[in-house]
């Protein structure tokens, strides 16, 4: 490291939509900054990859160098470029991947191709400090719907449940399209349901009582399209924001109870909740108030660090490195399925 004793490490992520580039040095955040290519996809009521590609192709240099503006640092000052490697959309991770290599090939320092997910886990350390061993995490996003059983980010995460059809956040994109609110759906659902009521509809909570720690939202998302079809095909007016809280309940419910019952079956008191549905009020305020019965000390990061990030990469990044681990090759691929067991390629 050069002349500190916390390894400075300039993150890249590229998994989806959002260009991101962040820099920390060890779990002091210095630079968090993302071009975002949202706009261009809200039109298409989703992310179209070769949009969100040609995006991260553009804005990957300017967003870099605004990173280390921001951190109020030069290239020679980076000790370690990560990268996220896995899992994503695989025209978009390949950009990220060619850049962290191009980056640590001319400045000479280590590479680290980092999974998407268990970046999600160590974010939370910019924030909170040195994560608990073991944690018990719940990272729900637009792609993922995921618990895993973490006794240390570093080396080994392991599944203990995750969606078998749609991901919440991908619930939350259907139902606000149903609901005709705009993309991307889960900020909208959120704000429309402050002015509803959580029990004027009672929604299905999928695999609530099945023993696993498996959820599935797919049924969920097609009952409140089948209720709202039932309402406009009656001539009645569809209340948006008592649907839109209704379902946001049943999605919580599920999401916060599988949670709970991960921590009890393992024997673990502490539950971080990372990804970009982890923004969602009322999923932090149910979290909170279910941990606080059961004794379970309750993680999540500010909603700046839950959505997809450089910062959450460059933070797993150096713990890596002061692990020791051994870095990447050149040679590493931009791997879409890169399972959650896989913490760096």
């Amino acid at each position: 490291m050069r002349g500190h004793d916390e390894p400075i490490v300039l993150g890249i992520e590229t998994s989806c939509d959002e260009t991101g580039v962040g820099i920390v040095r060890g779990h002091t955040l210095l630079a968090n900054t993302i071009a975002s290519s949202m706009d261009e996809h809200a039109r298409f009521g989703g992310v179209v990859p070769e949009v969100a590609s040609r995006a991260h192709l553009e804005a990957m240099t300017p967003t870099v160098e605004s990173a280390l503006a921001a951190a109020g640092l030069r290239f020679s000052d980076i000790d370690a470029v990560a990268v996220t490697a896995g899992p994503g959309l695989a025209g978009a991770l390949l950009v990220g991947v060619a850049a962290a290599k191009a980056y640590a090939l001319g400045l000479g320092v280590p590479l680290y191709g980092v999974n998407h997910l268990a970046a999600h886990v160590a974010v939370d350390q910019l924030e909170h400090g040195p994560l608990p061993k073991p944690s018990i995490a719940l990272l729900v996003s637009g792609g993922h719907s995921s618990l895993l059983l973490v006794p240390d980010v570093a080396h080994d995460v392991i599944s203990l449940g995750s969606t078998v059809d749609d991901a919440a956040g991908e619930a939350f994109d259907k139902v606000a399209r149903v609901l005709g609110l705009p993309f991307p759906g889960g900020p909208h659902i959120d704000r429309a349901a402050r002015e509803g009521s959580g029990a004027a509809v009672t929604f299905p909570r999928g695999k609530y009582d099945d023993g696993t720690l498996d959820f599935s939202f797919s049924g969920l998302k097609t009952a409140v399209a089948r209720w709202v079809e039932a309402r406009e095909a009656a001539g009645e007016p569809v209340p948006v924001a008592d649907v839109a809280a209704s379902f946001q309940e049943a999605v919580v419910d599920v999401l916060t109870r599988k949670a709970l019952q991960a921590c009890a079956r393992y024997d673990v008191k502490d539950l971080l909740i990372g990804g970009g549905v982890a923004a969602n009020s009322r999923l932090r305020a149910l979290a909170q108030e279910r941990c606080d019965a059961a004794g379970v000390r309750l993680r999540v990061p500010r909603p700046g660090l839950c959505t997809d990030n450089g910062a959450m990469v460059a933070a797993l990044g150096a713990d890596l490195v002061s692990a020791g681990v051994t870095p990447s090759t050149l040679e590493i691929p931009a791997d879409s399925s890169l399972p959650i067991t896989v913490v760096n390629v």
